[in-house]
């Protein structure tokens, strides 16, 4: 019963991970974008003008 106990701590451990470092990578992107919209929407202005 240990190791199996253990494996499921392990892949437990491991998806909690995974999701953490998901949502850190998807929030990144949107800040990402977000920038490279307002930079886009600077440019635009300029041209404008």
């Amino acid at each position: 019963m240990a190791p199996m106990n253990w494996m499921i701590l392990f892949i437990m451990f491991f998806l909690t991970f995974i999701l953490t470092s998901n949502l850190i990578y998807f929030l990144y992107l949107k800040n990402l974008n977000m920038k490279i919209n307002k930079i886009k929407m600077t440019k635009n202005y300029n041209k404008f003008i």
